[in-house]
């Protein structure tokens, strides 16, 4: 075999070999998805939100009714509810006012000195005149009454007027000292069925008086307290519901009365004590 050939044979054993060792190509790798990561962070679900508790609305508690130790009798005296309640106790009530500071300072003096209270029963057309003076008696811790507007005869009115005569004095003490009163005595101890009814049903306590010290009547004898006191004395009795006035001598007569009241053993009832219905 002579050189070309041998060159010849050469190349082409190089070339099967080279072909042989080739490899058929595969294409693009694909891509294959990989799964989550076991330690990744899953995105959180929502917290359920709690549904807050409401806060309770304070409710005014239910207002217990208030105990009284006494009531009024169809014959005006004061009674224990208790049978075997103190029965010597005494009613002190002054009609007619406001009139004069002076005198109205006087009376709170001496009842505060026996640790006594009292009702003032006031007309309205005074009141207006002396406002100041309601307010002076209601915060010595006494009671302020309706006398009416007018010191008139109640019992012939119309019943229109009747209304009159007790609501404006309701209003006008209610303005000057926040509550209306709950005690009403009539003019001169008169009245009529409609004024009871009327009065009851406004929940206030009708009254006349049982023991009356008759200082209205002293127009003569303006410097004699000693008929006050021996008038009160005269008539007196357990549940004795005294009445006076706001008058000179019943003024320098209060001290010596009440004295003389303790000494024979009487107490003096506070008028919040009282029931507001009569038995």
């Amino acid at each position: 075999m002579n050189n070309k050939a041998s060159v010849m044979l050469l190349s082409v054993m190089l070339l099967l070999a080279a072909c042989g060792s080739a490899q058929p190509s595969k294409g693009p790798a694909a891509v294959t998805a990989q799964p989550p990561s076991a330690v990744a962070t899953a995105t959180p679900s929502p917290t359920p939100t709690a549904t807050p508790t409401p806060t309770p609305v304070p409710t005014k508690p239910v207002e217990q009714a208030v105990k009284k130790d006494y009531h009024m009798n169809k014959n005006y005296d004061i009674v224990p509810n208790d049978p075997n309640g103190n029965k010597k106790v005494i009613l002190l009530t002054f009609d007619d006012g406001p009139k004069e500071q002076a005198m109205n300072q006087a009376l709170i003096d001496t009842l505060q000195k026996h640790k006594a209270k009292a009702i003032f029963f006031m007309n309205g057309y005074r009141i207006k005149q002396k406002p100041e003076l309601v307010k002076l008696v209601h915060d010595s811790g006494n009671i302020v009454g309706n006398h009416a507007w007018d010191h008139d005869n109640l019992k012939d009115m119309t019943n229109d007027k009747i209304d009159q005569q007790v609501e404006d004095v309701q209003k006008i003490v209610k303005e000057l000292i926040g509550q209306e009163p709950q005690f009403f005595r009539p003019p001169f101890g008169s009245g009529n069925d409609y004024l009871k009814a009327k009065i009851k049903g406004k929940g206030m306590l009708y009254m006349t008086w049982s023991n009356g010290s008759l200082d209205w009547e002293m127009t003569n004898q303006r410097n004699d307290s000693g008929k006050v006191i021996e008038n009160v004395l005269k008539q007196l009795h357990n549940g004795s519901n005294i009445l006076m006035h706001e008058l000179p001598w019943t003024v320098k007569a209060l001290d010596s009365l009440l004295t003389q009241l303790e000494e024979k053993g009487y107490t003096f009832v506070d008028p919040n004590a009282i029931e507001l219905e009569m038995k």
